[in-house]
Parts: C-alpha cells; sequence; structure tokens
C-alpha cells in the first residue's frame, strides 16, 4: 500500500449539505423556484464546495417541499462531479424520486412535517418491515444506503440485518449539551456505539448540530469515514464567503486519529 492510499484512508470526509442555501431561496421565491431571479442557486453552491475540497454533497427532499425541490435533485445529479448522498423519508413517493434521480447514496431519515429540522434518529426497530422493502428496491438500483440513527446498539444490530452499507450516527446530543456531564455522557455513547457499528462492518458517518466549535468533540469519535455538516456552514458564509467557510471546516476535520 502505497503512502498515499494511507493517507486517503485516513482521511475524514466531508458531505455538505445544501439544504439551506434553497432554505434562503424559498423565503423570497417559494411560489416560483424556478423563475430566473431565484437565488441563491444549491447546485451553484454544490459546484463551490466542490471546488473548495468537500468530498460530497447532501440535500434532503422532504415530503412538503420546504427547501430542496425536485429540480434541484435533478441538477445536482446532472452536475456535481463528486458524489451525491440523497436524504429522505421513507415514503413511496420520493423512493420514486430516488430510483429516477440514482444519486450515488441515500440516507433514510425520519421526517415530520412540524419540525424545523430533523431531529432525533430513525427507528430502524420499529419501522423494520418497511425500511426492508425500500432498501431492497435502492439496492436493486445499484445505490447504497445508509440509515441516521441514534447512537443506540440495538438500533446498530438492526441496522446490520437489514443489510445496509452505513450508519449516520445523530450527534444532536452531543452538540446541544448544556453541561459537561452531560456532554460526557454523550461522547461515551458515540465512541461505543461507532466501535460497535465498526465491528459489525458497517461504514460510520456522523451529523447533525456539528459546527466549527464542537468539531472538536467528534475527533474523539473512533471509526468515523464522513461528516455530514449543512447549518454551520451556511451560517459561516454570512461573514467569510461560501468556499471559505468550507475550507475552513476542511482544516478543522485534519488530522483526525479515529
Amino acid at each position: 500500500m502505497t503512502a498515499k492510499m494511507i493517507v486517503e484512508m485516513g482521511t475524514l470526509r466531508l458531505g455538505v449539505n445544501v439544504d439551506h442555501i434553497a432554505t434562503l431561496r424559498q423565503a423570497r421565491y417559494v411560489t416560483m423556484p424556478d423563475s430566473k431571479n431565484a437565488e441563491p442557486d444549491p447546485v451553484a453552491a454544490a459546484s463551490i464546495c466542490e471546488r473548495a475540497g468537500a468530498h460530497g454533497i447532501t440535500a434532503h427532499l422532504r415530503a412538503d417541499r420546504r427547501h430542496i425541490q425536485d429540480r434541484d435533485m435533478e441538477r445536482l445529479r446532472a452536475n456535481i462531479m463528486t458524489k451525491l448522498n440523497f436524504e429522505m423519508g421513507n415514503t413511496p413517493e420520493i423512493l420514486d424520486v430516488a430510483i429516477r434521480i440514482r444519486p450515488d447514496e441515500v440516507c433514510l431519515v425520519p421526517e415530520k412535517r412540524a419540525e424545523v429540522t430533523t431531529e432525533g434518529g430513525l427507528d430502524a426497530i420499529a419501522s423494520r418491515r418497511d425500511l426492508a422493502n425500500t432498501i431492497q428496491r435502492l439496492h436493486a438500483n445499484g445505490i447504497r444506503v445508509s440509515l441516521f440513527i441514534d447512537p443506540d446498539e440495538k438500533q446498530i444490530d438492526c441496522a446490520t440485518e437489514l443489510g445496509v452499507e452505513m450508519i449516520e450516527l445523530h450527534t444532536g446530543k452531543l452538540a446541544n449539551a448544556f453541561t459537561e456531564k452531560i456532554e460526557a455522557q454523550e461522547l461515551d455513547r458515540l465512541c461505543q456505539c461507532a466501535r460497535h457499528a465498526h465491528g459489525s462492518k458497517l461504514q460510520v458517518n456522523a451529523g447533525h448540530g456539528i459546527n466549527y466549535r464542537n468539531i472538536a468533540l467528534i475527533h474523539k469519535i473512533p471509526h468515523l469515514t464522513e461528516l455530514n455538516i449543512g447549518h454551520a456552514i451556511v451560517s459561516r458564509a454570512i461573514f467569510v464567503g461560501w468556499e471559505n467557510a468550507v475550507r475552513q471546516m476542511l482544516a478543522l476535520m485534519e488530522n483526525y486519529n479515529g
């Protein structure tokens, strides 16, 4: 194995979520997202992310289409050069869209109309039968599958039995911890579950609430392959620009020793 291969295998990859680029567009153009004046453009943002060094683009096509639209997903699939991670709730309509668009990966997430953004992981155990059918269809179309789950070994075991390639650990409770004690408890749970998933031959990703401050805690979680980060990068970009915001996050992800 060459030195270059070793470095690439040890790199913690960044998937940039462009949902909130579309949120900003929809704030003005919700009734006419295809207007020639509609901005900002999630696809243009994705291209800048790739130029800045991001390893993939993530976008969540929600059932209510509150930010990303079908046309956005089509254009992302046609234009990005890295990898498209299609986040979706487990619904027949969105599954049909995913199969038509053929992303590289699908991450199945819980979805509630009342929430502002995804809060909490998918209950794979309770949804096992429906998930099995969806995963089978995605695999039949050559699409790798991830489950967005809370750090719970029983959920990880269910993911393994369902035959998915990856899990994405929900890091929201760690990100939102308001005392050092809770922070330590959540970090311990995440570390334990990352080890468990790795031992089950699952690729371990992480996401939700990760920002430029708590990224130092994420470095303590072993066996991570990819982080999916959106809101923090969009927020930083207001002050430093989109490309700089991506580069700054990538710099903070360097030297991961998981």
